[in-house]
């Protein structure tokens, strides 16, 4: 539905977050389902989805990436198995080794780093931002003066956000140009060209190999030897 690309990406991801359900006992993103189950009990409270879509977020990351940091990423996604522990996530909360951690992925994939993290680092805020506007209280009359009170908004992110959106908050956001998806380079359309033909290839070459062999199966069956000379013998007859 979202493209050959996007939809290995999001399969690969899958199996990252499926590895880290199987170490820790707990499936990822278990803050925003327990934000969701906070907000319906408060009376009058909005549960928004304040992130970019993931379509718009895979697409411009693999058009970032090139094509053997595609293949170099995938290889990683696919032989993830490093073991994960409770004391390991406990770790990732100090400010100082997640600071570190993100620096080593921005010196690997720089360009991934720039479409996963920074701009929806610039999204959230933007997203934030509108809904901690003031609430504007319905007025009586025209001429009645325009009354305001402060939104309240409880922000759940994920802690590698924090930082950007503090960087971000003061700033004037435009978020048009980081939802536009990229048209695919030619490596792309080349690899997708070459992926589909070699499904298509395998899938030709299977179909003749199981019709080849049912043949001479059929070929090789008493009955149909019979049947055979059979109608070799009648034009002799």
């Amino acid at each position: 539905q979202n493209g050959v690309m996007s939809g290995l990406m999001q399969m690969l991801l899958l199996k990252v977050s499926a590895h880290i359900t199987e170490q820790l006992g707990m499936a990822p993103g278990g803050e925003f389902r327990e934000a969701f189950k906070e907000a319906s009990k408060v009376p009058f409270c909005k549960f928004h989805l304040g992130d970019r879509p993931i379509p718009v977020t895979f697409k411009r990351a693999i058009a970032a990436l090139s094509f053997w940091q595609k293949v170099k990423l995938a290889w990683g996604l696919c032989f993830l198995s490093d073991p994960i522990s409770k004391d390991d996530v406990e770790k990732c909360k100090q400010k100082d080794l997640l600071e570190q951690m993100m620096a080593e992925m921005i010196g690997e994939f720089p360009d991934l780093h720039r479409t996963i993290v920074s701009e929806r680092d610039i999204y959230l805020t933007y997203m934030l931002k509108q809904a901690a506007k003031q609430i504007e209280l319905p007025r009586a009359s025209e001429n009645e003066p325009r009354k305001y009170i402060p939104a309240v908004v409880v922000g759940v992110v994920g802690m590698g956000h924090v930082p950007g959106i503090e960087k971000n908050w003061n700033s004037d956001l435009k978020i048009q140009e980081i939802m536009s998806v990229p048209p695919p380079s030619a490596s792309s359309k080349i690899f997708k060209f070459v992926l589909k033909a070699t499904v298509f290839g395998l899938l030709g070459y299977s179909c003749y190999r199981i019709g080849h062999r049912t043949v001479q199966f059929v070929l090789s069956m008493p009955a149909t030897q019979s049947y055979l000379q059979r109608l070799t013998e009648m034009p002799q007859q």
